[in-house]
């Protein structure tokens, strides 16, 4: 007894080139995905180190005045610590801003005051400012977390534009899905018509579709799933190797919760080629054929 041919052949061209499509546009939605939370988490964990932390630049003072700068900070309620920054430790901070070569000689280095706030009750910048000015300094205090608010804005643009590109990817292979499954049934119409015939409904065709899609889209998201963890592990180990990282760069670290987009994204893919081909076909039923 031979095997009935199905609505859409396992050797059908076209689904190779759709499979291809679909898994390319996971591949992307999986790595936009990863890089937006890497990044996510990688300001996170930078926000979390300068919560509290404050620079004081004292001004018109020698290293002298400037620890006593400090003792009249670290006095002051909710501060946890206060120390002035040596000639190395400005050096090394300055050096991004000059290059390789460090400092220049004979450039003045300014007085500043590392200061640390406790948890609780922590000092504010006002408080420190009107501290100093009483003890005779001229001081400005600057909260690191003014910076960390302004990570958290690009932050917020950036998980935005991350939901954008992954709602257009989606709707890019839907629509696909969609054009694929209207060309498949219109290259069929015969079969579909003896059907008919028979007394099939259009919900035993669609379901046809259905499950044929469904099994494309569980491969191809799968499929691109791999393509992705491959991807990210090769970024992992390159970045480890060089040593290179930086705290406001992406992370990927292939946590719980990465592996879990991954595992998700099959399903997804084969849920949206499901309902995207059951619903191309109903509408094409009862409005074409």
């Amino acid at each position: 007894m031979s095997k009935p041919t199905p609505l859409l052949p396992e050797s059908d061209a076209r689904e190779a080139a759709l499979f291809f499509v679909v898994a390319a546009l996971c591949f992307l939605a999986v790595l936009a995905t990863l890089t937006a939370r890497g990044t996510y988490t990688a300001a996170e964990a930078w926000s979390a180190q300068v919560e509290g932390q404050m620079t004081v630049r004292v001004e018109n003072t020698d290293r002298r005045g400037a620890e006593e700068a400090a003792t009249a900070v670290r006095d002051l309620e909710g501060i946890k610590s206060a120390s002035v920054l040596s000639e190395e430790e400005l050096d090394r901070l300055l050096t991004p801003s000059f290059g390789p070569g460090g400092v220049p000689d004979g450039v003045p280095l300014p007085m500043l005051i590392a200061v640390e706030t406790t948890l609780q009750s922590p000092a504010t910048p006002d408080d420190i400012n009107k501290v100093l000015e009483e003890a005779g300094f001229t001081a400005v205090t600057e909260a690191h977390a003014d910076y960390a608010a302004e990570a958290r804005r690009a932050l917020g643009t950036l998980r935005i534009a991350a939901i954008g590109v992954v709602v257009l990817l989606a709707a890019t292979a839907i629509a696909v899905i969609a054009f694929a499954t209207h060309a498949a049934l219109l290259a069929r119409k015969d079969i579909v018509d003896v059907l008919h015939l028979a007394g099939a409904e259009d919900s035993f065709i669609a379901r046809l579709f259905e499950r044929r899609f469904w099994t494309l889209g569980l491969k191809a998201g799968a499929a691109g799933s791999v393509a992705a963890l491959a991807v990210t592990a090769m970024v992992i180990f390159s970045a480890q190797s060089a040593g290179a990282r930086s705290q406001l760069l992406p992370q990927l670290s292939l946590d719980f919760w990465d592996f879990a987009i991954l595992a998700i994204t099959p399903v997804a893919a084969g849920l949206a080629a499901r309902v995207a081909a059951g619903g191309t076909v109903n509408h094409s039923l009862k409005a074409v054929l």
